[in-house]
């Protein structure tokens, strides 16, 4: 029998427990694209979504958890730049300064386009009025209509309550850049906690009007979007400034969301910072495939790489 040298035997295992050790404590490169935990930040706006992913991703794999922190996007990016997280589910691309950041750690991060979103102005059930046209919505959201009987002579009256989920969230920042155009919001705007606080005050206030994103009430098969739909209205928007028929104002349907005739749409993206093959890489590689791909579509979203089958219909003669 061949005689093992005792210093060769202690360094090849102590090597072996460093490497072992690393992996344990999430140090090391243990996960693959299809073992292992990763923490997520994501847009909490996009809750619904990326939960259905992870649950999908996490049953066909069982050896991967996916651990994930639903934030406002501001503290998402905050979590992607400080290395918290190798990725971010978010409503947009990075800026210059944010790539200059990544630049001077040296670090090229991958963007995917998985989704067209959009964001849903939603109202008391007791506000009957749901149309609005793009420039009502401006008006409103610059300050320059603040009562319900601005928008309408015949509507009780009553001042307009702005809310939104979370000032630091994605929808306000939507509405700044492609509502107002960079002017501050009025006075008569506040932020609730989450987006089932804020449904739940637009339910119990007449005047309020809510800014949400369409993932949460677009899956007609979620008990939780049934059930903000039957707290709410849902408004429709028209982009012309005298429209002619009921049929000119728009819902955040995921036809209208396809063909880009709803005014309000947006895009979901995935950023990541791994630098490997990664479970990360392995979860991305998963929602721009097939598999999740078919969630977005199935949860009324519009999916980035699959066609969405628009149906028309024509009144019989």
């Amino acid at each position: 029998m061949k005689k093992i040298n005792l210093f060769t035997f202690l360094i090849t295992a102590g090597v072996a427990f460093a490497t072992f050790s690393c992996g344990q404590s999430g140090k090391g490169p243990a996960d693959t694209t299809t073992t292992g935990h990763i923490k997520i930040s994501a847009d909490e706006s996009f809750a619904p979504i990326v939960d259905a992913q992870i649950q999908t991703f996490e049953s066909l794999y069982k050896y991967a958890n996916v651990d994930v922190a639903y934030k406002p996007e501001v503290q998402v990016v905050k979590d992607l730049l400080e290395d918290t997280i190798r990725f971010a589910v978010m409503a947009r691309q990075l800026t210059d300064l944010e790539k200059a950041e990544f630049d001077k750690l040296k670090i090229t991060p991958r963007v995917y386009k998985i989704a067209i979103d959009g964001i849903a102005l939603i109202l008391n059930k007791e506000n009957t009025d749901t149309t609005l046209t793009l420039q009502q919505v401006r008006d409103v959201f610059t300050g320059q209509t603040t009562n319900w009987r601005q928008l309408d002579p015949t509507a009780t009256d009553g001042k307009i309550t702005i809310v939104f989920d979370n000032s630091s969230s994605s929808t306000a920042r939507f509405i700044l850049d492609s509502i107002n155009h960079k002017k501050p919001l009025p006075p008569n705007t506040f932020a609730t906690t989450s987006n089932s606080t804020l449904v739940d005050y637009v339910a119990q206030n007449r005047n309020a009007i809510g800014v949400i994103g369409v993932n949460w009430i677009s899956d007609r098969r979620d008990s939780t979007a049934i059930s903000f739909l039957k707290k709410v209205n849902v408004v429709g928007i028209s982009v012309q400034d005298a429209p002619t028929s009921v049929d000119d104002y728009i819902q955040p349907y995921q036809g209208y969301l396809a063909q880009g005739t709803y005014p309000l749409r947006r895009e979901v993206f995935i950023v990541s910072r791994e630098a490997r093959a990664g479970l990360g890489t392995g979860f991305a590689s998963f929602i721009t495939g097939d598999k999740g791909q078919r969630i977005i579509l199935k949860s009324g979203l519009v999916p980035a790489s699959m066609p969405v089958r628009i149906v028309g219909f024509s009144q019989q003669e």
